[in-house]
Formats: structure tokens, C-alpha cells, sequence
């Protein structure tokens, strides 16, 4: 089942994509579920998937103490499309999750053959370096 577009539409990533554009990458998402307690992603471990989060809430953990907590039109594991770094965060489900997951190679088989798609994410990765160096961090 693909994501729903005014899904993706919320992620910042995504945001200034094209109906078109937006359309052809909701096709290549799954939808999972998962329990409260259901660990999503482990930090240190190779990370091939990017999420968004449609309902319930997760925790964001780093060296084993939560940081932040994941709700509704969040999204993560960008980086993970694009590098093959670990993961530098834990992600546990803190409530039942349905969520749209998008595997890196589904992902970029679309962007290499689209440069104006991956002009326009190349532009949304640096709006979001920018917002965090303006935050320090």
C-alpha cells in the first residue's frame, strides 16, 4: 500500500516535490505496523530505510537515553538513503505505530532517473543542514 500523499507532504524532505513527483515516491512505500515496545530502528546498525510515522508516538533514544519522542507526520532515516553510516539513533514504538517505510533501494533508482526530483530533495537536505546548524546541532 503506497503513502498517502498529504502524508509525504508533511515531511520537509518532500515538501516542495511536485504532484508528480510526490505520486511516483508514495508508489514505492509499504505501510508496517507496530506494537507498543517494537523497536524500529537500533542505533549503530546499518540503516536502509526512511520512515514517516502517520499515527502513534515513538521514542528517540541515543546512547540508551531518550532525547525526543516521534508522533503523527514525523519522519526519519533520511540519511539512510543516501549513506550507508549507521544509525545514530534508537527508534521504539511507544504506542501502537502505523508507518510508511521507503527502503533505499526503491528510492534511488527514482531519484537517479528524475534530476529534477533530486534537485529539489538536494535543496530540501540543505534547508534542513541549515535549520540545524542555526539550532547547534
Amino acid at each position: 500500500m503506497s503513502a498517502p500523499n498529504d502524508l509525504l507532504r508533511r515531511v520537509p524532505l518532500f515538501a516542495e516535490l511536485d504532484d508528480k513527483h510526490l505520486s511516483r515516491l508514495a508508489d514505492e512505500f509499504s505501510k508496517r505496523v507496530f506494537s507498543s515496545g517494537d523497536t524500529i530502528a537500533t542505533e549503530g546498525e546499518g540503516g536502509r530505510t526512511f520512515f514517516v510515522i502517520e499515527n502513534g508516538e515513538a521514542a528517540v533514544s541515543v546512547g540508551g537515553r531518550e532525547v525526543g519522542t516521534l508522533g503523527p507526520g514525523a519522519s526519519f532515516g533520511e540519511i539512510a538513503l543516501i549513506d550507508r553510516e549507521p544509525r545514530s539513533a534508537s527508534i521504539t514504538a511507544k504506542s501502537d505505530i502505523t508507518a510508511y517505510m521507503l527502503p533505499i533501494w526503491s528510492f534511488r533508482p527514482i531519484v537517479e532517473s528524475s534530476p529534477e526530483m533530486l534537485w529539489t530533495l538536494l535543496e530540501g537536505l540543505a534547508g534542513r543542514l541549515r535549520a540545524a546548524e542555526h539550532r547547534g546541532g
